[in-house]
């Protein structure tokens, strides 16, 4: 599957928006669905969202619905995350990861993952 590299993290204000990124060094990414996952201090982790591989199926949790949006770039090999209107409670290391099934929820279904991106929102 090659690598996974989240990026676009970082402090940010309450009441922001933030789009991060999920690049991949193998072509294959575009054959496999991503999510993203979150995990906060002293938190189980968490998901946040998932995209299908040919990116028109979404699910987001429902906690998040309408504030955060997956997508995915296949002519980039990359996928994203907005995150609107951040609350000092969305602070928490970022992670992208690729499955084989869609919607997956749970973080065993999920192969590959990146090294995560912090984003802290400070409020």
């Amino acid at each position: 599957q090659g690598q996974l590299v989240e990026s676009g993290g970082g402090l940010v204000q309450a009441g922001a928006s933030v789009r991060l990124s999920c690049a991949a060094s193998d072509r294959r990414f575009t054959t496999y669905a991503v999510g993203w996952f979150r995990q906060a201090p002293g938190k189980e982790r968490q998901f946040v969202a998932a995209i299908s591989s040919s990116g028109i199926m979404t699910s987001t949790t429902d906690s998040l619905e309408g504030r955060f949006t997956i997508s995915r770039d296949h002519d980039k090999n990359t996928a994203y995350l907005e995150m609107n209107s951040v609350r000092p409670e969305d602070t928490a290391v970022y992670y992208c990861a690729t499955s084989r099934s869609y919607p997956a929820r749970d973080g065993n279904e999920y192969d590959y993952w990146g090294q995560g991106t912090q984003v802290t929102v400070s409020s």
